[in-house]
């Protein structure tokens, strides 16, 4: 599977977006998530038919880049950022000794965004391994490669995570996961209670990292992307200021190229070991 999945990763971007385009097409009759999507572009107050097309659209295309975005060589995949917007503030960091958490939500081509950094300094990146066996070796091969390297989500790699930190190199994480083993709170994204992660938080205040979103934007007929670097303003010291202030950093972000979000994703799905949320007690 990955002789086949690796002459695939050969054919021009535009074409894998193309083919991703009709998937995506398919995806959007076809599957019961798209109940999902109505329902999160609803609550966002963007549920318009033709903003329904185009996220289903980069759905598809976002599947489709990972073949070159995870099985070319790491110079041929950094050379598709067209340009940087931001890139002063993670030079700011650096030059100041600090590390960075470099928080890359569910829009663009988040995956690109890691692999930017890790060609250029080191960075330590959450994973969670799939069930899948020849999965978990195809994510290893995308994912460490130049100075990037993998922690499980557990005390180990949070230890390997601070340890990152305090030496002034990146960490990087997906901030509108929804929370596990009770380790969130519940904050607002886009009206309605999100359980959010409190790690990067606690981080930042732990080590006084840096925090900063990116954001791969994937631009028109696969000519590549545009990495936006953009600071947020220092945590607020209560975990539940802090996570809603993270959650409207984000909303802005997805406001501006909405087509490109993750909407199928189930945010505001509760943990098992979560309290209810407010109002709902």
């Amino acid at each position: 599977m990955l002789f086949a999945l690796r002459l695939l990763a050969r054919l021009p971007l535009p074409v894998l977006h193309f083919m991703g385009a009709l998937a995506g097409l398919a995806d959007l009759v076809l599957s019961p998530r798209a109940a999902v999507v109505r329902a999160n572009l609803r609550q966002a107050g963007m549920d318009r038919p033709l903003l329904r097309l185009r996220a289903a659209l980069h759905f598809g295309m976002g599947v489709a880049e990972l073949l070159a975005i995870w099985l070319r060589p790491l110079e041929r995949v950094t050379a598709l950022v067209r340009s940087v917007h931001g890139g002063e503030h993670l030079e700011a960091a650096r030059a100041a000794g600090r590390g960075v958490l470099a928080m890359t939500p569910h829009l663009g081509c988040w995956e690109l965004a890691g692999l930017y950094l890790a060609s250029r300094m080191p960075i330590v990146e959450l994973y969670r391994p799939p069930r899948q066996p020849w999965a978990d070796r195809l994510m290893r091969l995308g994912r460490e490669r130049g100075l990037a390297r993998l922690a499980t989500p557990d005390m180990r790699g949070v230890r390997a995570l601070l340890s990152a930190l305090r030496r002034g190199d990146a960490v990087g994480i997906l901030p509108d996961q929804v929370a596990s083993r009770g380790d969130g709170v519940w904050a607002p994204f886009f009206g309605r209670p999100a359980y959010t992660p409190t790690l990067a938080f606690k981080l930042a205040r732990t080590t006084g990292a840096v925090p900063l979103l990116l954001f791969c934007e994937r631009l028109p007929w696969g000519r590549g992307y545009r990495l936006w670097i953009e600071p947020l303003a220092p945590f607020a010291d209560d975990p539940a200021a802090a996570a809603a202030q993270l959650n409207t950093a984000l909303e802005g972000l997805i406001r501006r190229h909405p087509e490109q979000y993750l909407w199928r994703y189930r945010r505001y799905k509760r943990p098992g070991d979560a309290p209810l949320p407010p109002g709902q007690a």
